[in-house]
């Protein structure tokens, strides 16, 4: 899959979300490195690779001789800190695959996104969790930020793209959910006609000095994911 990551950091990702999700609780050992790598289905190098991310975010306690052991920590730091779909059983490792990406005017009826600069990237997503679609994203970026985007260079991991690409960091994001039919331009590998009601959840997405700089749509299908939100 194009803009895919690295596999160590895939399942630093799943961790960090099965820590969020409080799947993992701080004092839990996790199994064997030789185990996880087993049924991660990588090399234990890699594994150990992923767990040196989760050590980096304060999220794991790596003990000579006795294991590793889960700790409290930022889970904000993680690439989908601010993903809310998992499956409707929990959990599920979010992935993306990219359907469209267009630098373009702003259309008229599109809702401030806090510059006055005409054009704007649009972005199209199909999500997935574990391998599995399960919703659709419609996303405008505001063009106010220095660099660009391009398919070679987007990440499965859009906000970390921004980061790195543009130096743009979210900082927080605001949601509204209802329900609305699905898009005529879905992909046929969502496995859902047109015109299908769906969970939908809007965002605006925030830089740190509260400017609006993303907005974006997502239709999920409410039998295969559902929205979570966890307080704290």
């Amino acid at each position: 899959m194009r803009g895919a990551l690295p596999t160590y950091l895939r399942i630093a990702e799943m961790l960090t979300l099965d820590i969020a999700a409080g799947r993992l609780r701080p004092g839990d050992r996790l199994p064997p490195e030789r185990n996880m790598a087993a049924e991660q289905s990588v090399t234990v190098t890699t594994l150990r690779k992923a767990l040196d991310v989760l050590t980096e975010r304060g999220l794991l306690d790596r003990r000579q001789g006795s294991g590793n052991y889960i700790r409290a920590g930022d889970v904000q730091q993680g690439a989908y800190a601010l993903f809310r779909l998992e499956r409707v059983e929990g959990g599920g490792m979010p992935t993306a695959e990219l359907l469209s990406l267009d630098r373009r005017e702003k259309p008229r009826d599109l809702p401030d996104l806090g510059s006055t600069a005409p054009r704007a990237w649009h972005i199209r997503r199909l999500r997935s969790l574990d391998g599995n679609p399960v919703a659709l994203e419609d996303i405008w970026l505001d063009d106010r930020f220095d660099g660009a985007l391009t398919v070679q260079t987007v990440s499965e991991s859009l906000y970390r793209s921004y980061r790195e690409r543009l130096g743009l960091q979210i900082t927080r994001a605001e949601d509204r959910l209802s329900a609305a039919p699905l898009p005529d331009w879905a992909p046929a590998r969502l496995g859902l006609s047109p015109g299908t009601m769906m969970g939908l959840a809007r965002r605006r997405a925030f830089t740190a000095d509260g400017r609006i700089a993303e907005i974006s749509t997502s239709w999920f299908d409410p039998e295969r994911a559902a929205y979570v939100a966890r307080i704290p």
